[in-house]
């Protein structure tokens, strides 16, 4: 029975598995409970994780209860134990928001919360990052995760996200980033989906960012903290959340 499940897990197609999840998400997380691993955003602990990946896939990365991947949980426990974001008034545009994290935002009475995306249909308000329906120096936080290596001019995008952000306001920017390599890679030459998911680690990306991405966040204007949040974890807290050693959280301000 237990080969046979990750049999399932190991061949079900990623983004099918994820839209499955969130039918069965009960289930898988029964079958799986155990005590090995545990995601932080709602403290439920399991004997595996799901695996998960474009192409290249990566075993024991999804959360069974709240789906969310290595990024998202770094992200909470950055919020919860660095941040007073859950306790302050704070008014925070949060782009394309994550099934993770979207109801538990909105619950928090202490945020005034506002969603956007172009298309996504959860989304507050449908706008386009390089054009944004929102007067200067709007909001304390913004979150912008996983978005901007999917915007074409991704200059006009951080200047938008630093017009609305208020003075002393502050951002993380999480994108794909290959810290081997120093300057950013694009190339629109590219059209096959097949190669460009190989190249560009999924078919609608339009870059991979290195090293520079921090510095042009600066020539923006943003101050910007290259926070390597899990250093500060035990080799052992790393495994038990399932986080990827040395990702490096982008930490705006105005």
């Amino acid at each position: 029975m237990k080969k046979a499940f990750k049999l399932v897990l190991n061949t079900v197609p990623r983004p099918l598995l994820i839209r499955l999840s969130y039918w069965v998400r009960p289930l898988l997380a029964a079958a799986l409970k155990g005590d090995t691993f545990t995601d932080p955003i709602d403290g439920k602990r399991f004997k595996t994780f799901l695996p998960y990946g474009y192409g290249r896939q990566r075993n024991n990365v999804l959360s069974p209860s709240t789906l969310s991947l290595e990024r998202h949980r770094l992200l909470w426990l950055y919020l919860k134990q660095e941040t007073n974001f859950f306790t302050a008034p704070k008014k925070v545009l949060h782009f394309a928001p994550e099934q993770c994290f979207l109801k538990r935002f909105k619950a928090l009475k202490n945020l005034d919360y506002t969603t956007t995306d172009l298309v996504s249909p959860i989304a507050d308000v449908k706008a386009d990052i390089c054009n944004l329906p929102f007067a200067d120096d709007s909001f304390d936080v913004i979150l912008c995760n996983h978005v901007l290596e999917h915007i074409p001019d991704d200059t006009k995008a951080m200047q938008e996200l630093f017009r609305v952000m208020k003075p002393g306001g502050m951002g993380i920017f999480q994108i794909p980033q290959d810290l081997n390599r120093e300057t950013t890679f694009e190339d629109d030459t590219i059209t096959d989906k097949a190669e460009r998911a190989k190249i560009f680690g999924q078919y609608d990306h339009v870059r991979v960012y290195g090293r520079d991405y921090f510095n042009k966040l600066r020539s923006i204007g943003f101050k910007v903290e290259e926070v390597d949040y899990t250093a500060t974890f035990s080799e052992a807290d790393i495994e038990r959340f399932c986080l990827a050693k040395g990702e490096i959280i982008p930490v705006v301000r105005k």
